[in-house]
């Protein structure tokens, strides 16, 4: 035990380089999971913090000022909701403020024990092939880092480890690590639900919401990133066919349009036409953390754990937290829903008392001019739609009378604005009408054959009941005319943006390898585990069974482990661990060296009955004796590294 009034060994700056990488490194896997104003401000206070303690610790006051500080700055971006966002962010500037009050080998173990806290809770966040590229980096710098600061707290007094003999020390960890890393992920047992409940994420994931008012969609526009992938089985729709079906919007407060609290599940009975095509395809759905999917217009039934509901919107058990896989069939109806109960007829009529009274103008006379055609009102609309107006995202916020001030005056808007409108001049004209949001389009990639939706492929469109054909999809958005259309997502973006991205070869080629990752890795689930046991002969295991394997297995693996360390500990001097493995060689064919015998005499012994294996046997023991015991010799690696080739 080192005595308490020992001086504390102090940082050279060799080894508070590495901590400091160490720890740069470490964070950096948090950082890119933050949004970005606040990853700069963190990484920035971590270069100013080493910077002003790299000679002395920074003074408490100052310390605590810009602890106070930064958390101030974290709060004011995630907001007072706390979850996973929010914790990672208060441990990444925790970090940043750790190297502070390091001064000693003693603090710089204590940086890197807290800093290798990054690199997993960046797995939270995201489970990508980026975050376990960087994360792995990071572990393996700490843990170069940590070996060189055990070196410089026992002080032998001989010369540095080589830097590629600490590199091969640190890899054989991970190495010996690996097998037991695989045997836990193929193994362990995978349960529907996780043993212990994770924070929601404090920052809304972009994406679908169950409330659309005009204007609110404009960030989820601008992400090009992949909503979810589709591979067709069979028969595939055309992009123009492509309507992901997403949530059921109800209810309008003269503003917003919001789903329904609750909706029955499908009856039995209650099922729309099935016409051909049918198209069967699995979807691969990127992480929500809400409840709802998506299908192509219209889904025909429920996959497992999910339920449809009557309005054909699907709904699952738990939230979207990870990569999901969905199997599928959709067909196009000839008729979806034909009888429509009475309340549901005056809950598709329904609007806000007060507001929009030019609309509700427009729609009491057309109803007057057309009588009880109510295909006739839809295709007046639709017309008037194609003729005046046009495509755009520059649209002002809505007043009160938001309906009014588009169809009247402003006469421009995109998909929110279109439907939104349209809907309720179909309800003021006593059309039964509804919103549905979700996505349409795709884009195939070429390398995959897979189709890939992206966030900014979200959409809204409208639906209204028509006597003997039910609900009918009607998008007014696709009604304007091509040159109306002034002002898209992909102009803005220009040709660096998604569109420029779609045409690059580089672009399908790394979604595909993203789709191979979700698709091994992270859509690992029960299912593909026991398919995987079934492939090896063992079918059916319960979650007691696959528990016992595991454990079999982990003790096997870790026996080994053990005894590849323990072997390693017996014989630490390299040197001597390649003599003797070269001993064992020789030992296997009746020429083991007797203990008392020199190494050069058993050398000269084996030459002499084999000249062949004596003429490179011999130097070999030359050399050795003279690094062992006379240390003459100066080339050491060498030196083991011939004894190590040599083969009788």
């Amino acid at each position: 035990m080192r005595d308490a009034a020992a001086p504390i060994a102090a940082l050279d700056t060799t080894t508070r380089l590495w901590t400091l990488a160490a720890t740069g490194l470490c964070l950096l896997v948090l950082l890119i999971q933050l949004p970005a104003g606040l990853a700069l401000g963190i990484g920035a206070l971590a270069v100013l913090t080493a910077g002003l303690s790299w000679r002395k610790p920074m003074p408490g006051p100052l310390r605590l000022l810009l602890a106070i500080a930064i958390v101030g700055g974290v709060l004011t971006v995630m907001g007072m909701r706390f979850g996973r966002d929010t914790g990672c962010a208060l441990l990444a500037a925790m970090i940043a403020l750790k190297p502070a009050e390091t001064v000693s080998l003693r603090d710089a173990r204590s940086l890197l024990g807290f800093a290798l806290f990054a690199p997993f809770s960046a797995f939270l966040l995201d489970q990508g092939p980026l975050a376990l590229l960087l994360a792995t980096l990071g572990v393996g710098t700490a843990l170069l880092a940590l070996s060189r600061l055990a070196d410089a707290e026992i002080d032998t007094g001989m010369p540095a480890l080589p830097s590629r003999a600490r590199l091969w020390s640190v890899g054989r960890l991970l190495l010996l690590g690996l097998p037991l890393m695989l045997a836990t992920f193929w193994l362990f047992p995978r349960f529907p639900a996780p043993l212990w409940g994770v924070p929601e994420r404090a920052l809304a994931q972009p994406g679908l919401s169950d409330r659309m008012s005009p204007g609110g969609w404009l960030d989820l526009m601008a992400d090009d990133t992949p909503a979810l992938r589709v591979q067709f089985f069979g028969a595939t729709p055309t992009p123009d066919q492509m309507y992901w079906r997403g949530l059921v919007l109800w209810d309008f407060d003269g503003r917003d349009w919001t789903r329904a609290r609750w909706t029955p599940p499908l009856a039995a009975s209650t099922d729309a036409s099935r016409p051909a095509p049918r198209w069967d395809y699995e979807m691969m759905l990127e992480p929500t953390e809400q409840r709802w999917l998506v299908a192509l217009d219209l889904p025909l039934s429920a996959p497992a754990d999910a339920r449809l509901d009557r309005d054909r919107s699907l709904t699952t058990a738990q939230r979207l937290s990870g990569v999901t896989r969905w199997r599928m069939q959709s067909a196009p109806p000839a008729q979806f829903d034909p009888d429509l109960s009475p309340l549901q007829r005056e809950r598709a009529l329904l609007l806000p008392e007060g507001l929009n009274p030019r609309t509700r103008a427009l729609a009491a006379q057309w109803r007057r001019e057309v009588g009880n055609d109510d295909l006739a009102i839809v295709r007046r609309a639709m017309d008037w739609i194609r003729r005046d107006f046009a495509y755009t995202l520059e649209t002002p916020l809505p007043g009160r009378h938001g309906v009014d001030e588009f169809l009247f005056d402003q006469q421009r808007g995109y998909c929110e604005h279109f439907s939104s409108s349209f809907t309720t001049l179909m309800r003021a004209a006593g059309v039964p009408a509804r919103v549905v949001v979700g996505y349409a389009g795709g884009y195939r990639n070429r390398f995959g054959g897979y189709w890939i939706v992206r966030k900014m492929d979200a959409h809204a469109w409208s639906e209204v009941w028509l006597p003997q054909r039910g609900w009918v999809r009607v998008d007014p958005t696709a009604a304007v005319a091509p040159e109306r259309i002034f002002d898209t997502l992909e102009d803005r973006l220009g040709e660096a943006g998604a569109s420029a991205l779609q045409r690059n070869p580089l672009f399908d080629a790394g979604d595909w390898l993203r789709r191979g990752w979700n698709d091994f890795v992270l859509g690992f689930d029960a299912r593909r585990q026991q398919d995987l046991l079934r492939t090896i002969g063992l079918s059916r295991l319960d979650t007691t069974g696959l528990g016992t394997a595991f454990a079999l297995v982990a003790v096997l693996v870790l026996g080994g482990m053990a005894w590849l360390l323990a072997r390693g500990e017996r014989e630490r001097d390299p040197l001597l661990r390649a003599w003797h493995a070269l001993g064992a060689r020789y030992a296997k064919l009746g020429l083991e060296r007797q203990p008392h015998e020199p190494p050069l005499a058993w050398a000269r012994r084996v030459a002499a009955s084999h000249p062949a294996a004596g003429a490179t046997l011999v130097p070999l023991s030359q050399r050795f004796a003279e690094a062992r015991y006379a240390a003459a010799v100066s080339d050491i690696p060498a030196l083991v590294r011939d004894l190590r080739r040599h083969r009788p």
